[in-house]
Formats: C-alpha cells, structure tokens, sequence
C-alpha cells in the first residue's frame, strides 16, 4: 500500500518539474530522435528530466505493457484496451476494465503523446505521461487494471519474484537496488509510450515534397480541410493535427486553452451534457466548461471508430455530417436535444454545405493520414519471447 501511494505522490511532485527538450548537445539530439522514430523535420518533444529516455526503460515498458500480470486478475494488459492495428484504440464506443466494468470514455490512441501538454479526453490537471499512468492502474469506480491498496504489494511481487524482470529492471534503472517498484513501472511504461510516434502518412511524405503522395480528391479534401469554410484546421493544426501539440519549439509558458464543444448533445435543450460526463467541467467545476473536451489529434483517424469522447459516433462520415450541421439533433429519448445551439459550443463549429463529391475529397484526405508502418512497427508490437 505504501509502494503505490508513493507513486501517485512522486508523480504528482515530479509534474511541476524541469521539462528538457532533448539531452543538450546535437549527439544527443540524435540518439533521442532514433530512439522517437522521428523523421527530419519533426521537432523533438518535451522530455521530462526526471525520466530521461533510455534503450533500457523502453525495454522494460514494452515487456509490460504487453504483461497481464500487471492487472490485479491477471486477465489485461494495457494493449487490452490499446491495439496497435488500431493505433492502440480498440475498436469499441466503450471500453471495459479487467472486471468488466465499462469505461466512461471511448479509449484514446496512443500516438505522439510525447507532445501533449494535457492527457485524457478532459483534464487540465494531467500534464505528463507520468502522472496519467496510475489512474487506469489503480482506477476503482470503474475498475480498469484493478491495482488497490489491498494487492498492490501482491502484484509487485509478480514482477519481484521474477528473475528476468528483476534483471530488465536492474538494467533498466542502474543507480537503484530496489528492485521493482511502481514508480520504475511508470517511468518504464512512459518511456515506451513516447516511442509510440507516427510521423509517417502519405500526408506526411506529401508535406516531404512527394507531391504524387496524395491523390487529387486527397488534395482537394487538404484545401477543404484548411480553408475558412470548413475551419477544421483550428482545432486540427501543426504536424501534430491537434491544438493540444506542445513541442520544443514553443515557449514553456505558452499554454493557450484547448478545450472545446463541438455541440453533440444539449440535453433537452438545458445546455448540458449527459449526466455522468460534463467534460473539463466535472474537474474545473466551472460551468463554462460544460461539454469542452480536447480535440484529438487526426492522425489514424481511418482506423480509430468509434469516434468522440463517448463513441457516439460510428463512421467518420457520421462526424462530418455533425461538424456541417453546426451541432448534433437527437430528436427523441433521453439525451434529445439541439446541439446547434448549445451555449458553449465552440464559434468554429458554425456548420457549412458540402456537395457530395466535397465530402468524400475530404474523406480521402482524412485517410491519407493513415501511417501503416506504425500500425505494424514490430518494436511497438508484444515481445518475442524466449522459446
């Protein structure tokens, strides 16, 4: 018991600590950026200093974010609700926890999460990797991994009473004798995460200079993307294709807001939400936040449905069809209501008229984001282990 609440302590402790974008000299740049997958171009992303990168600790949280063992039943892994077929979503409106219990929110990819300055779907509380980590582990209401006071000591033995873990660790963390422990398994799962990039789309070679990248009903979906009319490109920008993207390049103290309503729900028309999610108002408890959420970056987005904060949504032809209504209408049952004019919604979420063929030339251009070779990158994917 006191092995995990000294992790989520340290976590919370370590947040407001130096952030180093790489190690400092041109060499190191290097290393990190092989290390990241990261192509010319992309900039380097804020690496926390207390959990600097090593070939080690990626090891490490490659082998356990692939571990049942981590889970209090030993039934789930965090690839359970993470697949990298998937861009580490999983398919479903919902996931469900270790005891099946059934998440609140639709689960996030994991991609490029090294350059987020804020985690999870609505919370300006969770700015580091590190600190997101321990709730899916120790989650209870509702349960997801299923790590408690009650076990955690048991669990840990898993990996303690183990001979080759005890060595990854040791290998891992070498300035350390204490073998296992849950801050080394946060910092190792972090690690591996940040390896977790996806710079490598069609799009992606297209902004390279590949001009035949992309085919023309792609680029005519770009120009539709990024024009006023549309104003995807608000919400969705920079290589990251999301607002939230923070990087070396910009200033530690430039933190703009990020949070937004796209007016999917209006609740008989009361401007709220659905009861048991209100968004970034149920941490702020400010009213005016009812319903913002972060915009996720749209890289993958062709294999990431169900779509929103809920799965609300099933194809991305459904979420465009919202985005051009200006709001969702749900003409009858319990969550019926006009999302078009729900008080909060964001002013970029005006609606618009698109012609068929517009619309599937944005389509394609969503697809275009699709980078193959990091929904098969075999150092992303389970261990090979030992015959």
């Amino acid at each position: 018991m006191r092995a995990i609440w000294a992790t989520m302590v340290l976590v919370v402790a370590l947040a407001g600590s130096a952030i180093a974008g790489s190690a400092g000299s041109s060499s190191d740049d290097g290393a990190l950026r092989r290390m990241l997958h990261l192509p010319a171009g992309v900039p380097l992303p804020r690496i926390p200093a207390y959990d600097p990168l090593t070939p080690e600790k990626i090891a490490l949280g490659r082998d356990l974010f692939y571990d049942t063992r981590l889970s209090a039943n030993q039934t789930q892994s965090c690839s359970s609700c993470h697949v990298q077929s998937l861009a580490f979503t999983d398919g479903l409106q919902r996931p469900q926890g270790s005891t099946g219990q059934t998440l609140k929110r639709n689960a996030q990819p994991l991609f490029n999460l090294a350059y987020l300055d804020n985690y999870t779907w609505a919370s300006n509380a969770i700015t580091t990797i590190e600190q997101q980590i321990p709730i899916p582990l120790r989650n209870d209401n509702p349960v997801e991994l299923g790590v408690s006071d009650a076990n955690a000591d048991q669990i840990l033995a898993r990996f303690s009473g183990d001979p080759a873990y005890v060595a990854l660790f040791a290998t891992a963390f070498p300035d350390s004798s204490s073998g296992p422990t849950y801050n080394k398994i946060t910092f190792a799962l972090a690690s591996f995460i940040r390896t977790m990039t996806s710079f490598g789309s069609p799009y992606d070679r297209y902004l390279a200079g590949d001009k035949s990248a992309l085919s023309e009903e792609a680029k005519r979906g770009l120009a539709l993307f990024n024009g006023e009319r549309l104003e995807c490109f608000h919400c969705h920008s920079g290589r990251a294709l999301t607002t939230a993207a923070y990087d070396t390049k910009r200033a530690a103290n430039d933190q703009p807001f990020i949070f937004f309503s796209n007016g999917i729900y209006n609740v008989g028309n009361s401007g709220k939400y659905p009861a048991g999610d209100h968004g970034l108002a149920d941490v702020t408890l400010n009213p005016r936040h009812e319903g913002m959420f972060q915009p996720p970056s749209l890289r993958n987005v062709s294999v990431t449905a169900p779509y929103m904060h809920d799965g609300s949504f099933a194809t991305l032809s459904d979420v465009v069809d919202s985005y051009a209504a200006g709001g969702r209408v749900i003409a009858d049952g319990p969550l019926a209501g006009d999302g078009r004019v729900f008080p909060n919604k964001s002013s970029f979420v005006r609606g618009f008229r698109l012609t068929d063929q517009e619309k599937q030339s944005l389509l394609a251009y969503l697809a275009s984001l699709t980078d193959q070779d990091f929904l098969h990158r075999p150092d992303l994917g389970p261990p090979v282990l030992p015959k």
